[in-house]
């Protein structure tokens, strides 16, 4: 056979992630594609084993962290694209190969974001706080649908999952209100329900927090104010080492805690917040700063003078924002700085 008519060697390769089948296109150093497949789940990795390492791309999505820790540990350097991105390099129309051969340019560009590839315990941590989120979110839901019921009876209750635990048991023993005896056997076994879902939130905190006095890293994060066991460990899930941002404000900015710009014509314009990236993450920076802002002595911490000109010349909601990003600066020098603590610099121990 001819040299030329020999299959050229594939610089990168892009997988579309199914669940059971693959689709893989190869591309040269030039951008041609020399290789197109599709493979299923046992036989993808045998594919991988025997190629020679090098540049794999795919979409960052359900299954692609597990595929992406295989892959590296056959020696070839993975590259996680977030889906939004990859949208602009599909041509055409839109099947399996095209999204393959979309990723795998995708992962070429020299100047596109990568999304890091997790350790095991980080996927374990975020799955922990993901598990408790939801629970969070199933509490809110069954008091909400309770205390709807109570009101369909002329039963008003208090606002506040708290007064809420008080209230409902009063008015299941009340034999004066107009509530049926079907709605206060529904109801008492909802609230047996919310019972032993509260246990659990309170398992999951307890095993989250265990975590957190456990980790060092996890330590020297909650010394920042404003940042406790929850937001250490979520931040620790989410952002690992932090060294895929090069400086302190990409955190910020990955966080979706700095001006969105719409800039054009050399006029500069800023917005709102961009609210992208972790939602979760930004949620706890966000509600940490609020009651760092309202119960910090400033007279005892550095970041008192700083949030006092905050709050001199803009809205509180805007300082609590600005000090969540301010939060999230400190927390990228602690993880890039090996023992790294906040300092109170405190004015009385001077």
């Amino acid at each position: 056979m001819s040299h030329r008519n020999l299959p050229r060697p594939a610089a990168v390769y892009g997988i579309d992630i199914g669940k059971n089948i693959f689709h893989v296109v190869g591309l040269s150093c030039d951008g041609t594609p020399v290789q197109k497949a599709r493979f299923r789940r046992d036989t993808l990795l045998q594919f991988f084993a025997r190629a020679d390492p090098t540049i794999v791309g795919m979409e960052s999505c359900a299954g692609s962290q597990w595929l992406a820790r295989k892959i590296q540990a056959l020696g070839h350097k993975v590259r996680l694209i977030p889906a939004q991105f990859v949208k602009p390099y599909v041509k055409s129309n839109k099947n399996d190969i095209i999204d393959a051969e979309a990723i795998a340019e995708a992962a070429t560009r020299p100047t596109m974001r990568f999304v890091t590839v997790k350790e095991i315990d980080q996927v374990d941590l975020q799955a922990l706080h993901r598990i408790r989120d939801q629970m969070i979110r199933s509490r809110t839901r069954l008091i909400n649908q309770m205390r709807a019921f109570c009101l369909e009876y002329g039963v008003p209750l208090r606002q506040g999952a708290g007064l809420f635990k008080l209230d409902l048991p009063q008015a299941l023993h009340d034999e004066d209100n107009d509530m049926s005896s079907t709605m206060r056997r529904l109801l008492g076994d909802l609230y047996a329900d919310l019972l032993r879902l509260e246990d659990r939130i309170r398992q999951v905190t307890k095993e989250i927090e265990a975590i957190a006095d456990r980790e060092d890293v996890a330590r020297r994060l909650m010394t920042i104010p404003g940042i406790g066991a929850l937001g250490a460990t979520a931040l620790l899930a989410a952002v690992g080492n932090g060294l895929q941002f090069r400086k302190a404000r990409d955190l910020a900015a990955w966080l979706g805690l700095v001006p969105r710009q719409y800039s054009t014509g050399g006029k500069q314009t800023l917005l709102g917040i961009s609210k992208r990236g972790n939602l979760y993450v930004r949620k706890l920076l966000v509600h940490g700063a609020r009651s760092c802002f309202r119960h910090l002595d400033r007279t005892r911490d550095r970041l008192g003078s700083w949030l006092d000109g905050l709050e001199a010349r803009m809205h509180p909601n805007k300082a609590v924002v600005a000090l969540a990003a301010k939060m999230a600066r400190i927390v990228w020098v602690v993880l890039n700085k090996p023992g790294a603590l906040y300092e109170r610099r405190d004015p009385a121990f001077a």
